[in-house]
């Protein structure tokens, strides 16, 4: 079987949960990993190179984007984001499965590149319980919650580009249904060519002439 690590894509609405879901992941099985992004925003306080971000001037990222080392990356609020290939590829070899925490034209984007990516949606299982979440983080003003719930009706036209939703309801239930779908990904057939020819090989050696 190939040992190669899976590239994953989650994207869903803010208030999905998608963030706590992530955490809970990395917390229960140690074979995955969350991508670092490179951003040209100053570091806030607590936040360390190479754990939270690479931090990169806007000369340093506008190379990166000429020398094509970046899976997708995208400017928002006067800052560049985006994902170093080279982290991603690094994990990717070492059997890692890497996980990329991105919007939806990111996602594609890398879907466009990577055409094996695997792309998991995470939704709340109906839209009074995303107004609740949002209301419930006490955080954000009703005008603010009133435009998540407008983007997320604008997001949610996208779905069904990604190959599984996931519906958190039960943050540990859905937890271990995400695990399951990627480790089942493992044994897709198109990941696998490699060892379906070495087996074909095998059969017809060890039958030779009778064949």
């Amino acid at each position: 079987m190939d040992n190669k690590g899976i590239l994953i894509v989650v994207s869903g609405f803010s208030g999905s949960g998608k963030g706590t879901l992530m955490k809970v992941l990395l917390d229960a099985y140690d074979n995955y990993a969350l991508s670092i992004s490179a951003t040209t925003r100053q570091p806030r306080a607590g936040e360390v190179e190479g754990v939270h971000y690479f931090y990169r001037s806007n000369e340093e990222f506008e190379k990166m984007i000429a020398k094509d080392e970046l899976i997708e990356y995208a400017r928002y609020v006067n800052n560049y984001y985006g994902t170093p290939r080279d982290y991603v590829e690094e994990q990717l070899n070492s059997g890692k499965d890497v996980i990329l925490e991105i919007e939806i034209q990111g996602a594609l984007k890398v879907k466009k590149k990577y055409p094996e990516t695997l792309l998991l949606f995470v939704t709340p299982p109906d839209a009074a319980t995303l107004e609740r979440r949002l209301v419930g983080r006490g955080t954000e003003t009703p005008e603010v919650i009133r435009s998540r719930m407008l983007r997320a009706a604008q997001e949610a036209d996208g779905m069904d580009a990604y190959d599984y939703l996931i519906i958190n309801d039960d943050i540990e239930a859905c937890r271990d249904e995400v695990h399951r779908i990627i480790q089942s990904e493992h044994h897709r057939c198109s990941r696998n060519v490699e060892f379906m020819d070495q087996i074909k090989a095998e059969l017809k050696a060890n039958l030779k002439g009778e064949l």
